[in-house]
Formats: C-alpha cells, sequence, structure tokens
C-alpha cells in the first residue's frame, strides 16, 4: 500500500510539473489544419509565425507562375509561401511599408516591391524590389517627402504612389515624421470620426509614377480631395484606377486615369440619395472593375462590375446576412468570396456562385445586368475578432481561398479548400 501511494504522489507530481511545459506546448502549437464541423471544408493554418498575415484583399501576392505567394512577417518583414506545400520561409527582414499597399508582387516576374522608411527621418522612404527566387534585393528609387508606392502597372515598368504637401494630419491622426500613437482596447479609435476630419482637412496631395528602371518621378494630378486605393490595370500598363476617400455616402468614389493624366473618369455615377461604393478591385483579365454597392446604404446590396471596355454593367444581389467587408473574385470568373462581418449572422467566409438572371423582354440601351449570389459557407468565424479584416483572395489554381485570422488568439494565414 505503501509503495502504490507513493507511486501515485510521484506520478501525480510529475503531472503537475508537465501541465505548464503541456500547456505552454499547446498553446504553441495550434492546430495545423481541420474540417469545419458546420461547412465541411477542410481548413489549414499555412504559417506558424504568430501575427503574420496575408496582403490586402486587392493587391497581388502571387508569383506569375502562380506557385508562391507572398505574406507579411510579424517583424513586418516579408514571407514567401510554396502554394504546393504551403512551407514558408523568410525573404525581406522588417520593417517594410507603410500601409496595405506596401507590399505587392509584379505580374510579369517573380519580383515584390515594397518600400522602406529611411532611418533616422520618418517623412522619407525609398522603394525597394526583392528577387523572390534569388533573394537578391535592390533600391530603386528615393520617394517624395510622406510618399509611399502602391501598385506597380502590368509590365513592370511604373510604379504609382501619393504624398501629402505639408505638415496636415493624415488618416491616422499623424503629422509628417510623428509615429501613430498606440491606443488600448478601452480607448478604441472611432474610424468614422478620423475618416470625417480627414475628408474635411482638405490636404493638398499629388498623385505620381515612378519610373522603375531609372528612379525618375513623375507627378500624375494634384488634389485637394483624399485620394487612395490607387490600383494598376492587370492587363494595361497605361490605366489606373483611383478612389475618393471618405464616407462611401459622401464622396464620388471611383475613377480611372492614364497614366499621362489623360482620361479622367469617373466609373460610378451616384444614382440615389445615400448610396455608397468602395472596396474595390480588378478582374484578372483587366476588362472589369468590382466593387461593393449599397443602394441606398445599409439596405439593399450588390457585388457590382464595370467594363472598362465598353462600359457594360453587372449587378449581382446578396442578402444581408452575407455582408463581407471585402468581396473578391476567382482567376476565372466562375466564383466569389467574401470574408463576412459583424452584421448579424454574417461571420463567416463566404464563397458565392453567381446567376445571371436573364431577360428577353426588356428594351432600352446599357442596361445593368441584374444577377444574383448563391451563397456557400465556407468558414465559421464566429470566433473572429472583425477588427482584423480578414482579405480573402483565391489562390490562381482556384482550389483555395487564402486568408488572415486571429481565430486561435494570434493572427496567422489560412487557406480553405474551396471543393469540400
Amino acid at each position: 500500500m505503501l509503495f502504490r501511494y507513493s507511486a501515485r504522489c510521484v506520478l501525480g507530481g510529475l503531472a503537475l510539473l508537465l501541465l505548464p511545459a503541456m500547456a505552454l506546448a499547446e498553446k504553441k502549437s495550434p492546430p495545423q489544419s481541420w474540417i469545419d464541423p458546420d461547412t465541411g471544408h477542410r481548413v489549414i493554418r499555412v504559417t506558424d509565425e504568430p501575427g503574420s498575415a496575408s496582403l490586402y484583399f486587392n493587391i497581388n501576392a502571387y508569383t506569375p507562375d502562380g506557385k508562391q505567394m507572398i505574406y507579411t512577417t510579424a517583424d513586418r518583414g516579408i514571407g514567401v509561401i510554396d502554394l504546393a506545400t504551403f512551407t514558408a520561409k523568410p525573404l525581406v527582414k522588417g520593417p517594410v511599408g507603410g500601409g496595405p499597399g506596401a507590399v505587392v508582387v509584379g505580374q510579369k516576374t517573380p519580383t515584390v516591391y515594397y518600400f522602406k522608411g529611411l532611418k533616422g527621418d520618418a517623412q522619407y522612404a525609398s522603394l525597394w524590389s526583392a528577387n523572390i527566387q534569388t533573394g537578391e534585393q535592390k533600391k530603386i528609387a528615393d520617394l517624395p517627402r510622406r510618399a509611399g508606392i502602391f501598385s506597380i502597372n502590368a509590365d513592370e515598368t511604373l510604379g504609382v504612389g501619393s504624398y501629402i504637401i505639408g505638415d496636415g494630419e493624415d488618416y491616422n491622426g499623424r503629422q509628417a515624421g510623428q509615429v501613430a500613437q498606440q491606443h488600448t482596447p478601452d480607448e478604441p479609435l472611432d474610424k468614422k470620426t478620423k475618416m470625417a476630419r480627414r475628408l474635411a482637412a482638405r490636404l493638398p496631395m499629388v498623385v505620381f509614377t515612378v519610373d522603375l528602371h531609372t528612379g525618375q518621378i513623375k507627378p500624375v494630378f494634384a488634389s485637394t480631395d483624399w485620394i487612395d486605393h490607387l490600383q494598376f490595370s492587370p492587363t494595361d500598363s497605361t490605366l489606373l484606377m483611383y478612389a475618393h476617400q471618405g464616407e462611401w455616402q459622401q464622396v464620388e468614389k471611383l475613377w480611372t486615369i492614364r497614366t499621362d493624366g489623360s482620361q479622367n473618369k469617373h466609373i460610378n455615377p451616384r444614382i440615389m440619395k445615400m448610396e455608397g461604393s468602395g472596396h474595390q478591385w480588378w478582374d484578372h483579365n483587366g476588362k472589369n472593375i468590382w466593387y461593393d454597392l449599397h443602394i441606398p446604404f445599409g439596405m439593399i446590396s450588390f457585388v457590382a462590375g464595370y467594363n472598362v471596355e465598353n462600359g457594360d454593367r453587372t449587378w449581382f444581389h446578396y442578402a444581408p446576412e452575407e455582408s463581407s467587408i471585402h468581396f473578391t473574385r476567382s482567376v476565372d470568373g466562375t466564383l466569389f468570396a467574401g470574408d463576412g462581418s459583424d452584421a448579424p449572422g454574417a461571420k463567416w467566409l463566404y464563397l458565392f456562385h453567381p446567376e445571371l438572371i436573364k431577360d428577353d423582354h426588356s428594351l432600352g440601351e446599357h442596361l445593368i445586368q441584374p444577377g444574383r449570389f448563391q451563397a456557400e459557407r465556407l468558414v465559421n468565424m464566429s470566433k473572429h475578432n472583425y477588427h482584423l479584416e480578414p482579405n480573402v483572395n483565391f489562390t490562381p489554381d482556384g482550389k483555395y481561398v487564402i486568408f488572415r485570422s486571429n481565430m486561435l488568439g494570434p493572427t496567422y494565414v489560412f487557406a480553405v479548400e474551396v471543393h469540400k
């Protein structure tokens, strides 16, 4: 009896000693993959590093051959993921960039373009490139004061960026050279107030291009509107899309322009009071610009498309419980996806099957083609804090939807299989 009691004590003591180590191991090793019990789709945790994240939804993260993907590391550097094996490796040590457009992969070569601040002077940054295959890094150009580069054109000859003239506060409440203050969870940032203040400030801005071979800077246009979300067409090297930033129903949102400043065109004029649109992106074939459209804001919602070649429009309706922060489309154009939101019942990642509504009787020219989404749930996002935007996008082969999430605590990059 004495031996049995001692053995129990020893085993109990060992268990107590092992519990912290087991808990630590469990904390460091979240699940690598699982089948979502609510959807039947397999979810894969792609990165091992807490704090790693995929790129903003409308920024190209994939090499031209579709085999590798760029992501940001915990130290605000750049890493590379092999899409065949989902293994990750570092490429550029951080910190780099200054926003969601700080890192972008070229459409023509396996090159990632990024900018980073100059040491000792936060007002200035320089544009760099890194070869994803060899790791070779090189400086392209020093940028104007308070400038950043946000998109690279199709033939990788130009980058486009913008800068604020003077010392007015930017969207984050920073003046030139200042570092954003940290806010605790008890002092949340009021995004609506920040956006309204920035819009009303009417700060003078310049949109410019930089020659990727010579480093030459050329202005495209100047404005006191808040210009943001600069995106080159993935196929037309001289065509640029940009947005007037602010509350969606308060601004004339989407525009296209040539890099020489010509053909400045507003592509979605408002047709109803309180109409709002935003979160736009280019189709992979460069023919359509897609965006989230609300007519009026918060009531009837569509994913709307505008054909830049002929002006045709297509609107796919989606239900309120399918509301998503961002939408995206597969490379072959057969599917859409959404990353869900805090709207009632909408904490899911969605796969959308688009369906055009046929009509052989309507008369008129240049009428909008109506359609609707048939929704399929991909991932239960009830444990995700939507202060972090998941930013969905399809892999080039269409097999996975990539997203970032804090559902396991820290932020990681995930992939969910499109087919069950």
